[in-house]
């Protein structure tokens, strides 16, 4: 079946049968849609330009890029930058952005990235803008929100939402204490001066601390958390798993489909390991013409655990985001 079809097939499916696809155990969850050429990514972000490329960001290489005008055959675009800012040594002597956030507002794409070295918190999270997401073309605007050694939380892996009221958010946050937001002013993209608190929206604590990644969007009145739990970036070792829970505020409190607090652990699962696709997480969610798409990496496990490219869409007539 061809994408399309595919595509077609499961719009027309009546709401009982996809409330059926609420998945119960680890065989229920959906492979991958079909994507080809470059696929080899870690922690995707995608946007849609007005003449309708896909700009698809990811983890290495001064966050490579990689386009399509499908969303099936992506090709390599060269890389976000050319040559590192100097204050990134200050946090990664590798001096190799993470996790990038690509969205496109005020008139221009912007970028929120992390800086950092694995297991550490001694990190940063940068911002980038651009007129038009391409290669070469950004400006790095520095630092906007920071940890260190004696910090409770993380600053990796940001994320930005714009509320219908016009204020952004910008959460973020791994292991530690857990998922964190902040407010962010627009006029700048950081911290807003007037709201400096730093709030919790997910923490594990009890147990591991594996919660990272988050994701934010807005549906049908309520606002949604995803973020990615358990371990990552371990081939066919890796555990990461989709979470979600949901909100009436957009600082939280976030609760999973049964109730439970993500501050305590909860999250109801949207996408885990099934078959070759290992680890499942690193998301984020773009809304495209025909919904919304969960945008992810996974490991392979018929290719050595090569982390790829993973494209669903989602339902949420049931209330709560299905893949599919």
């Amino acid at each position: 079946m061809s994408r399309t079809t595919r595509r077609r097939t499961l719009a027309v499916l009546p709401a009982a049968l996809l409330l059926a696809l609420v998945p119960g155990s680890a065989s229920a969850y959906p492979n991958p849609g079909t994507v080809t050429g470059d696929i080899v990514v870690h922690d995707p972000s995608m946007v849609r330009t007005s003449s309708g490329q896909y700009l698809l960001y990811s983890t290495g290489g001064n966050l490579q890029l990689r386009t399509s005008t499908d969303r099936t055959a992506f090709g390599r675009s060269g890389s976000a930058f050319s040559a590192p800012p100097g204050w990134w040594k200050n946090y990664s002597s590798a001096s190799d952005p993470w996790a990038p956030d690509i969205s496109y507002h005020g008139g221009k794409y912007l970028m929120y990235y992390a800086v950092s070295s694995f297991g550490s918190n001694t990190s940063a999270i940068g911002l980038a803008g651009s007129a038009t997401g391409q290669p070469g073309s950004w400006t790095d605007y520095g630092t906007v929100y920071t940890s260190n050694a004696s910090s409770d939380y993380n600053a990796i892996d940001p994320n930005l939402f714009v509320d219908d009221d016009g204020k952004w958010w910008l959460s973020f946050g791994s292991w530690w204490t857990g998922i964190k937001m902040i407010r962010i002013d627009p006029s700048t993209g950081k911290q807003y001066s007037g709201d400096t608190a730093r709030r919790s929206l997910a923490s594990r604590p009890t147990g591991t601390k594996a919660v990272e990644a988050p994701t934010v969007v807005k549906r049908n009145g309520y606002y949604y958390l995803f973020a990615s739990y358990d371990t990552c970036c371990a081939g066919t070792g890796s555990t990461y798993k989709v979470k979600v829970g949901r909100a009436t505020s957009v600082t939280g409190p976030y609760k999973d489909r049964d109730g439970v607090s993500m501050l305590s652990n909860g999250g109801t699962p949207v996408l885990e390991s099934h078959g070759r696709y290992i680890g499942p997480g690193g998301q984020s969610v773009l809304a495209d013409s025909d919904g919304d798409l969960l945008v992810y990496h996974y490991y392979d496990g018929q290719d050595n655990g090569t982390p790829k490219l993973g494209v669903n869409l989602l339902n949420w007539s049931s209330g709560w985001p299905v893949a599919y």
